[in-house]
């Protein structure tokens, strides 16, 4: 039994104090929830931007003819939006990571970026891409969720459609969707995991980097799952505390 201790105590010291080796694993974790932050706000805009696009199209134009160039407009925007959400949904996130990365963003890895920062660039606009195709499905059921009545009495309150959607019908949809808004950027928490594939030092690689040098899987292992739960947990904290919020305020 003393040996298995000892080992252990090996094993950790190996891990975490050699080296400083625990402030490898800050470093990685503050790479990843810098990339996260950062893809959360791009998804969150460009989610809210298609679905908005969608759900008009699907309000006023679906199995109707184009009548006003502003129709022809926004069934092309509609096309547009459609084949990014199929293209998006449809390929693997590692594999859109690597074409922005390796591809998109070969010249500037070699010229005025440095390959960190182009690497950073990279992930957080690939990871926002990717979310916004996710949060903009998720929105979009919102917005189409809300009866139409709401949209006729705001019309005959003096509102136009813009003003509309941005004070009666987003601020409903979105208390309906925050749930399935808050499992996306848990997703995305975890789905940053494979930014290494781009050499970025987030907390999944450095963990796996540590493993390497040392010989030892557990902790370094782990660690990193251990400090994904958290991150997690510590959003649903949150998220639960806003749905509750949301709904007191209903009465």
């Amino acid at each position: 039994m003393d040996q298995f201790f000892q080992e252990i105590a090996a094993s950790f010291q190996k891990t975490f104090i050699k080296d400083d080796r625990w402030l490898q694993f800050l470093k990685g974790l503050g790479v990843t929830i810098e990339i996260t932050v950062v893809a959360a706000v791009i998804g969150i805009i460009l989610g809210f931007l298609i679905a908005m696009v969608r759900s008009t199209y699907d309000k006023n134009l679906t199995g109707k003819k184009c009548r006003k160039p502003s129709d022809y407009l926004l069934k092309f925007l509609n096309v547009l939006c459609n084949i990014y959400i199929t293209v998006i949904r449809g390929t693997p996130v590692v594999i859109q990571l690597m074409i922005m990365y390796y591809i998109i963003f070969s010249s500037s890895r070699n010229g005025i970026i440095h390959a960190y920062f182009a690497g950073i660039i990279a992930a957080v606009l690939a990871f926002g891409i990717n979310s916004g195709a996710y949060v903009a499905e998720i929105v979009r059921s919102g917005i189409m969720s809300i009866d139409k009545g709401q949209f006729e009495a705001s019309r005959s309150l003096g509102f136009n459609y813009s003003s509309t959607m941005l004070h009666v019908i987003l601020p409903q949809a979105f208390k309906n969707v925050l749930p399935a808004l808050g499992n996306e950027f848990i997703v995305l928490v975890k789905e940053t995991s494979v930014a290494g594939y781009v050499a970025l030092q987030d907390l999944t690689y450095v963990g796996n980097l540590i493993r390497s040098r040392t010989y030892e899987a557990f902790f370094p292992l782990i660690s990193v799952a251990a400090i994904y739960l958290v991150i997690v947990l510590i959003l649903t904290y949150f998220l639960k505390k806003l749905e509750r919020r949301l709904r007191s305020s209903d009465h």
